[in-house]
């Protein structure tokens, strides 16, 4: 199947689901004409970098950490925020680098995570019925008919705002914002107002001394100060993925009348979502053609004969770092799911990337009626993540959270005993899922390394 001829619209031939309706036919494809006139977000070498990375982390020799928004707004564009969800992933990196002493290949939800899939096409309130809200890329969030029609060239301001986006993390990557010594300094501030300092602290001593030696041996390489980081998103809303498609001129071969490998450049790494991973679907037939690494969302519902014919579609040649496998079955069922999962697929020899999704099987509606998770069940997902692999003799190559920057109240646990009467004080800000705030996102890293 997936050799079969592929074309950057041949999605269109298939069901798809998860799609918005567009009223109007017209706006949408001038729209979708403009968008393939800007240039590309990204470039497709990056993207073969990451695949390079990633590669690496398929065989046991470095790590993954995703993570980022639930879904990017243009209300909350600015440049406190992508800095702080930029910095939150710099420290959590930090501590793994130093404990797993292998490199952490660090990927933002983040310039272009705009699309959100939903349980029900509509939503009530008060007796009165209008769709979903589907992410600010399609229609607005306010509960009003007009807000709620999607409206493609929302397409264009979210390519706009990714664009900036892109600009300013490149520049906190390369222009010393990412300097290893800050970022310990950020680290060692929150162990000191901990309430659990005395278990961080020797984590943070020892990374201190490491330091202290490289700068008395005088160490100054660039790799201390800058940092390589890159982008991705639910590859959800196809008409703006096909629009952001182009040919990479480096691989032409036009003695052959070969005119360059197709790229998705909307960002370096797409995904596919539980809802939208159907093995004919549209989703999956985009996302085979296109050569950026891609990630395929494994929920409890997935069986090991449907992921082997996913893995198959989406990387025919078995090529390591193509594909990572990102499994999200919650704390209660990962015991009884990933495992025949991980033998089938060690079985049939294919190389892949296994990433933990803590979040998404563990979201839950407190009793005050906000939906929330529970850091422990959060932490415990991951913890068994990671013996369910050692049991195996697989390597768990990476974690995958929603979270931001700054100290939001959404989910409840943690050191700061976040309980459910918080989350109606003001502080619960997200448009859609829960996330973990900076304390709980780096008291998670802290656990993991030290458990």
């Amino acid at each position: 199947m997936s050799l079969k001829l592929w074309t950057p619209d041949s999605w269109r031939n298939k069901s798809a689901s998860q799609l918005p309706v567009y009223p109007d036919a017209n706006r949408l494809a001038d729209t979708e004409k403009r968008l393939a006139s800007f240039p590309p977000l990204v470039f497709a070498g990056e993207a073969r970098t990451l695949k390079d990375r990633l590669a690496k982390v398929s065989r046991g020799e470095a790590f993954l950490l995703h993570g980022g928004d639930c879904a990017e707004s243009f209300a909350d564009f600015r440049a406190n925020t992508i800095r702080d969800n930029f910095r939150i992933l710099l420290q959590m990196a930090a501590v793994l680098t130093f404990t797993s002493k292998k490199h952490i290949v660090k990927i933002g939800r983040t310039a272009g995570q705009f699309a959100k899939p939903r349980s029900n096409d509509s939503e009530t309130r008060n007796g009165t019925t209008l769709p979903s809200y589907r992410g600010d890329i399609i229609n607005g969030y306010d509960f009003d008919a007009l807000s709620r029609v999607p409206d493609p060239e929302r397409m264009e301001r979210a390519y706009f705002q990714s664009a900036s986006t892109l600009n300013l993390l490149r520049a906190f990557a390369q222009g010393g914002y990412a300097d290893l010594h800050r970022i310990h300094s950020w680290n060692l501030d929150f162990v000191k107002k901990s309430s659990r300092a005395d278990q961080y602290e020797s984590l943070a001593s020892r990374l201190d001394e490491a330091l202290a030696f490289v700068a008395a041996m005088g160490i100054t390489s660039g790799e201390i100060r800058e940092t390589e980081f890159f982008t991705s998103h639910e590859a959800l809303l196809l008409h703006y993925e096909q629009a952001l498609t182009r040919r990479d001129s480096t691989t032409a071969r036009p003695e052959y009348g070969y005119e360059g490998d197709w790229y998705d450049c909307s960002a370096h790494m797409l995904w596919i979502g539980e809802r939208t991973r159907q093995v004919d679907g549209a989703h999956v037939e985009y996302l085979r053609g296109v050569k950026n690494p891609i990630g395929l969302k494994c929920g409890s519902s997935m069986k090991p004969d449907e992921l082997i014919k996913l893995i198959d579609i989406l990387n025919p040649l078995n090529e390591p770092g193509r594909l990572t496998l990102i499994t999200r079955f919650g704390h209660e069922n990962i015991e009884s799911v990933l495992s025949s999962l991980i033998r089938r697929v060690r079985m049939e020899g294919r190389q892949v990337v296994w990433c933990c999704d803590p979040m998404h099987g563990n979201t839950i509606t407190a009793s005050n009626g906000y939906k929330t998770r529970n850091f422990l069940h959060i932490l415990s997902e991951v913890r068994k993540f990671f013996a369910i692999h050692r049991s195996e003799g697989t390597y768990a190559g990476g974690v995958h959270f929603e979270l931001t920057g700054r100290n939001v109240v959404e989910c409840i646990g943690g050191d700061q005993a976040i309980t459910e009467s918080h989350l109606a004080e003001g502080l619960y800000e997200t448009l859609c899922d829960p996330r973990l705030n900076a304390d709980q996102a780096l008291e998670l890293a802290f656990k993991l390394v030290s458990a």
